[in-house]
């Protein structure tokens, strides 16, 4: 080989370095973009997820208002019944204890608060003027109110829920999210909610909260003053960089910003997640591989004279960076782990989160059963009392059974919705197929009740592979479709079959409602697909997801009339 002069070794190694440093930049544009795009996506993903645990905390207060509004210590309350405030006040103070409310009070048509769960507290909202307020306004004139707004006397931002009571009064229950947006801020990124106008209301950052994310006109403004009862409000706390990123102060580099779609008032979830750590890998993995093409050439440019010395350095090299690459990788395993575990928690806490909204919604249900009952039972107490007067012992026996057969009857109601309200343990084995259907009918019995339902007969000792609680949610879901479905329907009808097999029993529940939409059932079991204006799209998901992890599965059977779903189970050995 020729020898090389120092220029001419000048001259090939600088041509190598800039052949390196030219791949390396091409290479690195096209995995920085594809980098970005999946980033983009998982954003997205999180801040959709974000909204659905936002949208489940609100729901899980939205009927208590309702509930309390024919209360009958808040009818007493309000006609003016001696000690009925008193009573009222102790009740509003153990039910926001219980149920995690913020605040829970009840005002009297003039505006004034009569009763508060705070009625302890030194910044008791009773005797408080709430005429001023929307939601008081509202929930007079439409029957209900909502409004996000500072606390004129707690000075605390929350959302007012208010219902209007038969005589006039306002039931009032206030939520704080304080605790939401300290679990956004140990989450990662920056998470804030705006309602129509642009103004944030809920924000991981507390001093984002009533800012602007877009210039207002000054009707606008001056709404957004009255309602929030906020002093002023805030600039946009951030600049933007182009389509899909800002900047924020304190925060190195542009941010990626994802936004949800409107839910029913209006509200977005925002996420902003900071695209550093996708591009420094790309850029770490670019650099690594420009460094070594460029070890290659100049070991190619020296020839044969330095070949011993360039494999040695050129060997240490490859080792430093197949060692920086594995310990990169290592990380990267450790976060997809603990992402991992995430997604499982956050899985379980929609589950939870759907079962606690059902109980919500057959709380009719509930009154309804236990009502008869009730009155029954204190209609036998009183004759009981009149029967021992004439000495008519077994009379009193009998009134005596039959409270106690009364008593049963509540006691199995009350403790199927608690088994029905606690998180699945996640332990599945052998469960009576006939004990899951009386849990789900006695759980939807009153939303049955209205509908012509077909049972197929379910032999004693089918037992299946299951359960019980996750079996009962999958199966509440279905029928609770299914009575929703056929509720404008002139004939509503459910038909059950029951089909066993040798391994497995098949189960199909068929309803003669309008069916689903074809653009809706394409994507029936993905999240957010729905075709009600109440609902989140995530029961279906759900419980596709429950029976899968049983061994199963759930679909939707195309054709015929209405809508069919099918539950396959296996069999208990």
């Amino acid at each position: 080989m020729a020898r090389l002069f120092p220029v001419q070794r000048y001259a090939i190694l600088l041509v190598a370095l800039l052949l390196a440093v030219a791949v390396g930049w091409g290479t690195g544009t096209a995995v920085e973009q594809s980098a970005r795009a999946r980033l983009a996506t998982s954003v997205a993903a999180d801040a959709r997820l974000r909204a659905a645990l936002l949208a489940s905390e609100i729901a899980r207060f939205r009927l208590l208002p309702l509930a309390l509004a024919d209360d009958r210590d808040v009818v007493a309350a309000l006609a003016g019944g001696a000690g009925a405030t008193d009573a009222l006040n102790r009740k509003l103070e153990r039910l926001a204890a219980l149920t995690g409310a913020a605040a829970m009070y009840v005002i009297a048509p003039d505006g004034h608060a009569i009763a508060a769960s705070n009625f302890r507290s030194s910044h008791s909202f009773v005797a408080s003027d709430y005429r001023f307020r929307p939601y008081f306004q509202d929930a007079r004139r439409r029957g209900e109110g909502r409004q996000f707004a500072l606390g004129t006397v707690s000075n605390r931002p929350g959302l007012y829920l208010a219902r209007r009571t038969a005589a006039g009064g306002v039931v009032v229950v206030k939520l704080d999210f304080a605790a939401i947006e300290r679990q956004w801020a140990a989450a990662g990124g920056v998470t804030y909610v705006t309602d129509p106008a642009g103004l944030i209301l809920i924000a991981s950052r507390p001093a984002w909260r009533f800012a602007t994310t877009r210039p207002l006109s000054p009707a606008l403004r001056q709404r957004a003053l009255r309602e929030s009862g906020a002093a002023a409000l805030r600039g946009v706390p951030f600049q933007r960089d182009g389509a899909g990123l800002i900047r924020i102060a304190g925060i190195p580099g542009a941010l990626l910003v994802e936004q949800t779609a409107p839910d029913f008032a209006g509200w977005r979830v925002t996420l902003a997640q900071s695209t550093r750590l996708a591009v420094d890998d790309v850029a770490r993995a670019v650099a690594a591989a420009a460094g070594v093409l460029a070890l290659a050439l100049i070991g190619l440019a020296y020839g044969a004279w330095s070949r011993a010395r360039r494999r040695a350095e050129r060997t240490s090299l490859l080792e430093s960076a197949v060692a920086d690459r594995t310990a990169a990788l290592s990380r990267e395993i450790e976060e997809r782990a603990a992402l991992e575990t995430r997604a499982g928690a956050l899985r379980e806490a929609l589950r939870q989160a759907n079962r606690l909204a059902t109980l919500g919604q057959v709380t009719a249900s509930v009154a309804h059963e236990t009502a008869q009952p009730v009155a029954a039972i204190r209609t036998y107490a009183a004759t009981g009392e009149t029967l021992l007067d004439r000495g008519a012992t077994e009379q009193v026996r009998g009134n005596l059974r039959a409270i106690a057969r009364l008593t049963e009857r509540i006691g199995a109601v009350t403790a199927q919705l608690r088994g029905f309200a606690r998180k699945a343990s996640g332990e599945i084995g052998p469960v009576a197929l006939t004990d899951v259907i009386e849990g789900a009918q006695l759980i939807l019995r009153d939303r049955l009740s209205r509908v012509a339902v077909d049972w197929p007969t379910f032999p004693a000792g089918l037992d299946v592979v299951a359960g019980r609680i996750r079996l009962e949610q999958v199966l509440v879901n279905v029928l609770q479709n299914a009575t929703e479905a056929v509720a404008t329907v002139d004939a509503p009808r459910i038909v059950v079959t029951l089909d066993r097999r040798a391994d497995t029993v098949v189960l199909q529940i068929r309803d003669n409602g309008p069916g689903i939409a074809p653009d809706i059932a394409d994507r029936l079991f993905t999240p957010f697909a729905t075709s009600r204006a109440a609902g989140l799209g995530l029961g279906l998901v759900i419980a596709k997801d429950i029976m899968e992890d049983l061994g199963g599965h759930l679909r939707l059977v195309p054709g015929g009339g209405g809508a069919c779903f099918e539950i396959l189970l296996r069999r208990a050995p």
